[in-house]
């Protein structure tokens, strides 16, 4: 009975998203309230789990992990808020023009779009923005329908690091993890990922009449080791943060000299259309990189009033330049400030919400013990082969809620207390957790149905995904094989 008290909350998120009558919203409204529920009925000093003397008091429990919760979701609230505010001063900016013309669609430009250009948008802002920049982008190049709604969910590829590495910094607190560490191990597990990418590439490219030649799908590969190869130097020597967006911006730029070879005036055009971004990712990497800027930045009014949560500094906070540079933007295209913050705020609430809730549910469930119960209720219901089912976890939770911050939020702290409970790294399986959900945001229904109504498709959803499933399969094949060879290692 304490386990299924436990699982309830978890069952009736994943229950109300699945029957797609709510949102994530309201799910995670109903989820926290749940989780409350559930606590006060295992904690409550006349029966269960806090029968009998010893019975932690409950009031000062709810009060310290709502707190620990809100803190944390405040990093996630400032990328949130801060990404679509640059977004909305970029769309200022450049008004209704959008894609100024079409290009020639070649095998080149098609695989840095869909592996740079979209993943270095969704690095910088996230919450989907690199998806509409995939679909702006591959329309340039002639393309639409359903071919352009697979290729630009690509955009996702690298999510771990979408946002800024939002949703892997909140995983790794919720794990016990530096962000660098669960980076890293994440960056790894992205190599098979990605070569299982690259082949169902080839084969929307030549079913969107894009054929890749064997000539280039060695170049194909060769970037595609480079960019991973970038991803995990970033993350074992520099913040998670940049880790994304660093490399897809340097690769994109040497690209664009290399297939483009601009003249004079196309390099300083391109150079005026992208300024706010090659300004963000340098203001990025020097205070990350650079040491007196860093150690001077980082702890400036730097705030930590939780021990096992992240410090924010404000200076060094992503958010800060996302918010400076597009401050910039919107004086230089003498744009209304109060309706660019005004669609900003409109754009980013319900996003913002849903992580509060989503975040705040995690700490109770950590804090109230119910994550550890229910992972001791598997490993006893199936050995150390329970931890089998974090990678499938994973991939609903990540394509029911289309966020990684969401879904770790509800799902880390079971991931790891099961790791913790049949002798599984914990590192790992946080890998995992964190490498699966994020992928499988690409084929969640916020995902499809934002593509479909870009594209003005008509088909209904269950016919795109009769032909975006593949997509699902590099994350959760990996995630099976990376615990199975965790479970042939003997336990310690």
């Amino acid at each position: 009975m304490t386990t299924l008290i436990a699982l309830l909350p978890l069952l009736l998120v994943l229950g109300l998203l699945a029957s797609g009558r709510a949102g994530a919203l309201v799910a995670g409204a109903a989820g926290l309230l749940a989780t409350v529920a559930a606590a006060l009925a295992l904690l409550w000093p006349s029966g269960g789990a806090g029968e009998g003397a010893g019975a932690p008091p409950l009031l000062p429990l709810f009060l310290r992990e709502t707190a620990a919760g809100l803190w944390l979701s405040w990093h996630v609230v400032a990328i949130i808020a801060a990404g679509m505010f640059f977004h909305r001063c970029l769309q200022a900016r450049d008004g209704a023009a959008a894609a100024g013309g079409t290009v020639e669609a070649t095998p080149r430009r098609l695989w840095a779009v869909c592996f740079l250009l979209a993943p270095f948008g969704e690095s910088v802002t996230g919450f989907g923005i690199g998806y509409i920049i995939a679909l702006t982008a591959l329309r340039r190049l002639g393309l639409g329908g359903l071919p352009a709604l697979l290729l630009g969910l690509y955009s996702q590829s690298l999510v771990p690091w979408g946002a800024l590495a939002i949703g892997t910094t909140v995983g790794a607190t919720l794990a016990g993890l530096a962000p660098s560490t669960l980076g890293e191990a994440s960056a790894l597990l992205q190599v098979p990922i990605h070569a299982l990418y690259l082949v169902i590439y080839w084969r929307l490219a030549r079913t969107a009449g894009i054929t890749v030649p064997a000539a280039q799908k060695l170049d194909d590969v060769a970037w595609t080791a480079l960019l991973l190869a970038l991803i995990w130097l970033c993350n074992r020597y520099s913040d998670v943060e940049i880790a994304g967006a660093a490399p897809t911006a340097l690769l994109l730029a040497l690209r664009f000299w290399r297939d483009e070879r601009p003249d004079g005036p196309r390099l300083r055009a391109a150079l005026a259309a992208n300024a706010p971004y090659v300004a963000l990712t340098a203001a990025l990497c020097a205070t990350r990189l650079v040491p007196p800027l860093r150690d001077t930045l980082k702890p400036l009014w730097s705030l930590r009033p939780f021990d096992n949560q992240p410090a924010f500094a404000p200076f060094y906070a992503p958010g800060f330049w996302l918010v400076a540079i597009g401050l910039i933007v919107v004086w230089r295209a003498r744009a209304s400030l109060a309706r660019v913050a005004a669609e900003a705020a409109r754009g980013a609430w319900r996003a913002c919400t849903v992580t509060i809730l989503f975040v705040v549910m995690a700490e109770l469930y950590v804090g109230s013990g119910m994550a550890e119960t229910i992972a001791e209720a598997l490993r006893g219901a199936a050995g150390r082969g329970a931890a089998l089912g974090v990678p499938l976890f994973a991939g609903i939770g990540g394509f029911l809620t289309g966020g990684g911050a969401a879904a770790n939020a509800m799902l880390m702290p079971m991931a790891t207390a099961l790791a913790r409970a049949t002798g599984l790294d914990p590192a790992w399986i946080a890998a995992v957790q964190n490498s699966v959900c994020t992928n499988l945001t690409m084929l969640s229904p916020i995902r499809v149905s934002m593509g479909a109504a870009i594209l003005a498709l008509a088909a209904p959803e269950a016919a795109l995904y009769r032909r975006a499933w593949p997509l699902a399969l590099p994350s959760l094949l990996t995630g099976l094989l990376a615990v199975t060879m965790l479970l042939l290692l003997p336990p310690p």
